[in-house]
Order: C-alpha cells, then structure tokens, then sequence
C-alpha cells in the first residue's frame, strides 16, 4: 500500500474543489479520472463526482482500509448512477494510469515530501494527461509549494489563485508528457476562478479587482490626508469604471466545428492575404480587429488548439488603429491545430501599455477559451492559413469575442 507522508492540513473548500475537478469538468469524455486522498463527504469528492459524464470512470484512492470503507459506503448512497461510476480502491498499486490525476489535498510539508508525490502521481498519468495540485498560497515553513511551483515551470499547462478559501490556494495543472492538439476540440472553455462573478452571465477580471482595490486605497489615503478636501473623490469615482474596463462577459462559443470566432470584442479593420517571415512561408489570412476602450478586453482564443509558441516582439505604442501600430510591442501565441498553424497577436495601442497572457507552452485551449487581455485600447490580430480558411467578417463590421465566427474551416 503506497502511503503519502502528511503535512499540516489545509482545508479545500467548496471552490477550490471546483477549480482542482476542472480539467475533468472541461474535459467532453469519455475519460478517466484517478481522485487521491479524498475522503468520504469531502468537497473534492463532489466535485469529481460532478464532473462525471455518462462513459466517464473514476477511481478513488483511500488513505487506508478504513477509510476505503467510507468511502464505498458513501460513494453507494449517491446512487446506481454514481455507483457504476466511481471505483474505490484501497492503494495506488490498485489504480491504473488515468486523463486527469487529482490530489485532493493541498500538498504541505518540505520539498522531499511534494518531490515524492508529485513523482508517484506523474507516472499515473496517461499520456497528455494533467496532474493537478493545490498548495497554499500563504506560504508556510515549508518547502512544498517551491518544489510544486519549480515543477510548474517546467511541466504547467495554467494555475489559479484560489482566494476563497482558508487558507488561499494555488493549484497547478502539470502535463509531464506532450499532448496531441486534437485533444483541444473535446474540451470546454476553462474555468477561471479568480474572475469575480457579478451576475450570472457577468464577471470581473482579477486585474480589475486588484485597480479598483488600488483605487479605493489611494481614495481612503487621501481621506486620511486631508480629512477636508474633496479630493478623495477622484480615485474612489474612478473605482467603477476601472473595474469596469475589465469586465468578462460569459459567451456562448459557437458549437459548429468549422468556425473560428473572434479573439477580442471591437470593429474589424482589416481582412487580407498575407505571408509574415515569423511564420514561415505559409500564406495566411489575417484579420485584424481593434478595441477601444469601450470594449471588453479579456481575449479569446479563436480555435482549438495546442499552445506551441509564445513570444513578445518590442516596438511602439502608435494608434491601434493606424498603419503604425503594425510596428507596436506585440505578443504572439502560436497554435497547432487540426488545420495547421494558427496566430493570434495581441498589439498594444497609444494607451495599452500592458499585455497578458496566461497560456503557457504546451497547454490546450477549447474554442472560445480565455487566455488573456491588454489593458486600454488596442488590437488583436487573428492569422489562419490562407488555404484553408475564408473569411465571413469585412472591415467596419462589429465582433465578439468568443461568439461572432469571423471565418470558417474549409
């Protein structure tokens, strides 16, 4: 029986359990699961169980034969449904390689204990699986988080910051060994957690909650300053629309397999054939759309597709919407997909002067997926390969992002 040696414990709320279940909440099936150290009632267990799709498996992973009981008990009490489902078993050298690879707990302790974990729960992982882990965000006297997030350098595919939750955690998706892009059209759009939900069909952005904080703050600062002037007015005004500019709109991504669909809201400015020497000498179709500072911000990636590149390429800050700003600091990220290489270039603007991108080399985004956002007016520009894509957008029309198809497969 394979024993994980314990740290202080940290409790994985409701949330958090959400956020490590997602890459098989996201995941269309069939697949497996493998969930390690729940326990019977435990809110990882739920969230697994939730995630579950009619062909789907899952196992669990006891701590002991007691525990194991439990769990049985408990997992027969969901229901036939459920049952036929999930698997209990009492060690790891019962389960078998699974997609997705769940630690239930937060790992704590020193980095030998999270170096041997990790290593255990990497070879259970199938081929382009995810590994996830949590650890806390407050970091305590131990060395766990170090060595999860050296390993997240090398091996992550996305983290989150999990800020409900006592303690806060970070959880890491780590892929140990390449995956094929043809797994990214089976996936949905990934939740992300530290967006704070407003109204059902509308979040903010984290950046936006950390300006509208700065903005109170320098408000409640000058308050204390100079109790009798009005001047506290202006940053504490300014908090809403700062926020605002980060709204993050749900959106239903079109579910047709041969559309691709717009990068970013904002008006087209240009549809045209095009070769660009970063890419080879593939001929590309290349449709340009800009955003004002009106529009949402948070990018979307166009197609499915596996993350193969990522690079900044310096420059000016010329209008977004002029010929210059072809020459402004740009950030590429390439994609492999099923159709061949694809682009999408987020450029900044005269006021844009931030660019970011949450994709790292190596992970897979479903249609519509968020993986970023530049700050302040700017332009996105999506490149697909010229021969086997045609465009339904043309310059002066009006997308959004996620959900208007600029272009269809051939």
């Amino acid at each position: 029986m394979t024993q994980f040696p314990a740290g202080r414990p940290v409790q994985i709320g409701d949330r958090a359990a959400r956020v490590l279940a997602s890459e098989l909440a996201r995941h269309g099936g069939p697949k497996t699961g493998l969930l390690v150290g729940a326990a019977a009632g435990s809110a990882a267990l739920a969230a697994a169980i939730d995630a579950l799709l009619p062909e789907d498996r899952l196992t669990v992973v006891a701590s002991g034969a007691e525990g194991a009981a439990a769990l049985r008990e408990h997992v027969e009490r969901q229901g036939r449904w459920v049952a036929e489902r999930t698997r209990v078993v009492d060690s790891l050298d019962a389960a078998e390689p699974a997609d997705v690879v769940i630690h239930a707990e937060a790992l704590t302790g020193g980095a030998e204990d999270a170096r041997e974990v990790l290593g255990t729960l990497s070879k259970l992982v199938s081929t382009g699986g995810v590994l996830t882990v949590a650890v806390p965000a407050t970091r305590m006297p131990s060395g766990a988080a170090d060595e999860v997030e050296r390993q997240a350098a090398l091996y992550g595919v996305g983290s989150d910051l999990v800020l409900r939750n006592v303690p806060p955690v970070r959880v890491h998706r780590l892929r140990h060994t390449p995956a094929d892009h043809g797994l990214a059209a089976n996936l949905l759009p990934a939740l992300r957690p530290s967006s704070v939900p407003l109204t059902r069909g509308m979040n903010i952005d984290s950046n936006g909650v950390a300006a509208a904080g700065i903005a109170l703050g320098l408000a409640a600062l000058a308050k204390a300053a100079r109790p009798k002037s009005k001047l506290w007015l202006v940053p504490a005004l300014a908090a809403a629309p700062v926020a605002a500019f980060f709204r993050d709109p749900q959106r239903e991504v079109p579910e047709d397999p041969s559309a691709v669909v717009a990068a970013s809201d904002g008006k087209v400015l240009g549809v045209e054939r095009m070769h660009d020497k970063r890419f080879g000498e593939v001929e590309f179709l290349r449709i340009a759309v800009f955003l004002s500072v009106l529009d949402v911000h948070v990018n979307r990636s166009p197609v499915a597709g596996k993350v193969v590149d990522y690079f900044v390429e310096d420059g000016g800050y010329a209008a977004a919407m002029k010929p210059e700003a072809e020459h402004n600091v740009a950030a590429y990220t390439l994609l492999e997909t099923a159709h061949g290489p694809v682009a999408v270039v987020q450029r900044t603007g005269l006021i844009a002067r931030r660019i970011v991108q949450r994709a790292p080399v190596g992970s897979l985004l479903a249609k519509g997926e968020r993986f970023g956002l530049i700050r302040f007016g700017s332009r996105t520009d999506v490149y697909l390969p010229a021969d086997k894509a045609t465009p339904v957008v043309a310059p002066g029309d009006r997308v959004v992002g996620g959900q208007t198809v600029i272009a269809t497969w051939i």
